[in-house]
């Protein structure tokens, strides 16, 4: 045999090579090259890969992003853990912490974690399951109560469309090109937030369903059921004339499914009775009875338009009184959320139209109706200190309908009492509902692509499915007082080793 170490001088030109060829191959790998010159044989140290290293930073971001959006995302708990069960991956220990995310949530729970009328703040000892100091996906910070602006711009085209077509106010010389084209606006409006919140259901479902167990929330899913109401009624004369009966049983459907829901809960939802979640809000679960029988009656129905008005009237007098008799426990509105009064107004004017065409005239119960949503407008425009000072929300909204429906009601007032008087209100009450319109619309064109805070955070749907621990002293340690519920005691000593 050769000695290995009398190597000719054509192998160690042949293994020079042959390194120049695994520098080039690996890329510069290599950590530590020991060359022994002379016959002794080269020693060649390489630093292994790592099996799919080339995925590294990708794994990297992946497990960098923020999981706790993952449970409001639909079956991507689920799926993730399916998908490690079948690779045989230890589960993430994360998902099973978070596992109540996937709960349901009682009303209790929105009582003890948030605060204020609208149960929109968080309690002070609270925290929510998804990161404060972050902004969250637009969906998940996409609320339903983006169906107001629905609701403001639909009616304020009914209000021209009346405008246009009553003769009282001919004098106007008001064509219906603006009812033209703001039907088609509401039209396409009413299809981009449904389209926005259909995408949020399909994506964040579990905080649409957060939405729906919400007790003042809830309300709200009566106003996209209530701006198709509106679109047939202020549909335009060049479209057509008269929709087929048939649509408004459609229509009515599924609000009669949502009230039956409600309207028990308020008798005997515990938590939910309409003694302890009486809202302002809670008149869009009324105004769709009265709104379904306007359309009704329009249409030519007299038993159908007359059944959802008696149930809008019965339950609107309760609703009525109960937020009159409000407990002095109960809080007071916050600044933010003032507009909501507003609502008042509302199902007055509307249940004073519907009973006009039910009735085929303005007679007394609709003059009962007009004159009370009337005065209620009144007494509320005139406390100007209470709706100023506070800054632009979605609950501003709540000032174009109520007034958009006063409004029409009395542009329908003065086609029966026709007079000076009742024409020079209603060209007031018109314009001053389509200034409201069209500045709270430029306010939300603003804030949504200027300044961007439109849609904050919603903290409402991000509560935790349990209580916040509580230490043992901490609960020993609280003392009742008359005037304030509870005290908290500071921390007893620690004692000496």
């Amino acid at each position: 045999m050769n000695d290995p170490r009398s190597a000719s001088p054509s192998v160690s030109l042949a293994t020079s090579d042959l390194l120049d060829n695994q520098r080039q191959s690996s890329g510069g790998e290599f950590t530590r090259l020991e060359k022994r010159m002379g016959g002794r044989r080269m020693t060649f140290h390489s630093k292994s890969m790592p099996r799919g290293s080339m995925f590294l930073d990708r794994e990297a971001t992946r497990k960098s992003l923020d999981k706790r959006f993952d449970l409001f995302r639909t079956m991507s708990g689920k799926l993730e853990r399916q998908i490690s069960n079948l690779r045989g991956k230890p589960i993430d220990r994360s998902l099973h912490h978070h596992q109540e995310i996937t709960e349901s949530l009682t009303a209790d729970r929105f009582f003890d974690a948030l605060q204020g009328p609208e149960l929109e703040t968080l309690k002070e000892k609270e925290k929510i399951v998804l990161p404060e100091d972050k902004t969250w996906p637009f969906l998940l910070r996409f609320p339903i109560t983006s169906y107001g602006m629905c609701l403001g711009v639909s009616s304020h085209a009914i209000m021209w469309k009346t405008l246009a077509t009553t003769d009282a106010e001919k004098f106007l010389h008001v064509t219906q090109v603006v009812n033209h084209g703001l039907w088609w606006i509401s039209l396409i409006l009413l299809i981009a937030v449904s389209t926005t919140y259909v995408f949020k259901t399909i994506f964040f479902f579990e905080a649409v369903r957060r939405e729906f167990r919400h007790p003042i929330r809830v309300n709200f899913f009566f106003a996209p059921l209530i701006s198709v109401l509106f679109l047939a009624l202020g549909i335009p004369h060049s479209i057509t004339s008269s929709l087929p009966s048939i649509l408004w049983y459609f229509f009515m459907a599924p609000i009669l499914f949502l009230e039956m829901k409600i309207y028990g809960q308020w008798m005997s939802g515990g938590q939910r009775r309409l003694s302890k979640v009486a809202n302002p809000t809670n008149h869009l679960s009324i105004v769709g009875n009265f709104v379904g029988a306007l359309l009704g009656a329009s249409m030519g129905l007299k038993e159908g338009p007359m059944f959802f008005f008696s149930i809008g009237l019965a339950y609107y007098l309760v609703l009525f009184v109960t937020l009159y008799q409000r407990l002095p426990t109960n809080e007071t509105l916050p600044k933010e959320l003032h507009p909501v009064f507003f609502l008042f107004v509302a199902a007055p004017a509307v249940a004073s139209m519907a009973w006009t065409k039910i009735s085929a005239s303005f007679d007394l119960g609709s003059r009962l109706a007009y004159f009370a949503s009337l005065f209620l407008c009144f007494s509320l425009v005139v406390r100007i200190n209470f709706f100023r000072g506070f800054k632009f929300s979605l609950a501003w909204w709540a000032y174009t309908f109520p007034m958009t429906a006063v409004a029409t009601a009395t542009i329908k007032y003065s086609g029966e009492v026709t007079g000076a008087a009742t024409q020079v209100l209603s060209v007031l009450l018109s314009g001053a509902a389509t200034l409201t319109v069209i500045g709270v619309l430029v306010m939300t064109v603003v804030h949504a692509f200027v300044k961007c805070d439109l849609f904050p955070n919603d903290v409402a749907i991000a509560i935790s499915a349990e209580q916040p621990k509580q230490k043992k002293w901490f609960k020993q340690l609280k003392v009742l007082d008359l005037e304030d519920n509870q005290i908290d005691v500071e921390a007893p000593p620690l004692l000496n080793a």
